[in-house]
């Protein structure tokens, strides 16, 4: 994304008489001649009013006019309110938010939509500012497609505590998922490391050379179709859940990116991944009372489980 942070215009000495627009322009502008020829070819220029190409030649007096944009930082935090997300808790330490579908934790490279940061700053929320810029005060998160509860921290103390809590695993990260058919054994713990896929790098998948990832899960309920599962995460990989399961052939219902029936996913009305964070318990970093918080199913995906349920 840019936005134009700079319009010039000078009319070409005789002396540059013959030059190549690219040429004079980095003469006339101090430009590099490869940036010249960048904003040219972008549209950014004009010569007497038309969009030259950078071969073309200048004359004496002729108007060379150019539009000189800046890149918008995509890191750069946005103040915006988001519908949709609800405050479950809040205290001096921290907010407790119950997060929508289709919403960001913070900004990314490639991701121009809302996210949970920009929310907070636009509701007047002020948040730790440990951590990067883009995601102060987060110390977990959860995809774009997936919903549910998350916490994200006010305080510097805070921040600390609840930082050290997820990376001993002493947090409480508990997940509702339908997945496709029956997992054998209808409970168990998957214990495979993640990585980057090798071949799609917007995926992940278990890879001998990955990262240690554990995921235990119970099954709530088995219909004709799939099942409902209860998930513990004893670490947070990205993906973690949706990538385990896939591995066990299991894939969340709805989750196209690994390898769900889009058949299947249509009949039962989902457009993402059938996967949400119902709680979340951990020590309140100031009082050290252990706390849960609880999201209910949004309406989507409670739908879409009626409608698994009632399949025949």
């Amino acid at each position: 994304m840019t936005r134009v942070s700079d319009q010039r215009a000078l009319h070409v000495p005789d002396a540059m008489a013959g030059e190549r627009v690219d040429a004079a322009m980095a003469r006339l502008f101090g430009l590099s001649r490869s940036r010249a020829a960048e904003l040219v070819a972008q549209g950014h220029v004009l010569l007497d009013g038309a969009t030259p190409s950078k071969s073309d030649r200048v004359l004496p007096g002729s108007l060379l006019e150019v539009s000189i944009p800046s890149v918008v930082d995509p890191l750069e935090v946005k103040p915006e309110i988001v519908e949709g997300i609800k405050i479950i808790h809040d205290d001096d330490s921290i907010v407790v938010i119950d997060k929508p579908v289709g919403v960001a934790v913070h900004p990314s490279p490639g991701w121009g939509g809302p996210t949970v940061v920009g929310h907070l700053a636009g509701a007047g929320f002020r948040i730790a500012t440990s951590g990067a810029s883009e995601r102060q005060g987060i110390v977990q998160r959860l995809d774009v497609g997936t919903s549910g509860v998350m916490v994200i921290c006010k305080s510097e103390h805070a921040y600390s505590v609840l930082k050290n809590a997820f990376r001993h695993r002493t947090v409480d990260k508990t997940y509702h998922a339908v997945v496709q058919g029956h997992p054998d054994p209808l409970e168990g713990t998957i214990d495979a490391p993640i990585g980057r896929h090798p071949k799609a790098d917007y995926k992940f998948a278990v890879m001998a050379d990955g990262r240690a990832s554990v995921t235990h899960y119970e099954t709530l309920e088995a219909h004709r179709f799939a099942s409902l599962l209860e998930v513990h995460l004893e670490t947070g990989r990205t993906h973690q859940i949706r990538v385990h399961m896939s591995a066990l052939k299991h894939p969340c219902v709805g989750d196209l990116t690994y390898g769900a029936d889009p058949v299947l996913a249509k009949r039962f009305g989902v457009e993402r991944q059938w996967l949400h964070a119902v709680r979340l318990g951990f020590e309140h970093p100031d009082t050290g009372e252990q706390v849960q918080y609880e999201s209910s199913y949004p309406d989507d995906l409670a739908r879409a489980l009626d409608t698994i349920r009632d399949a025949h």
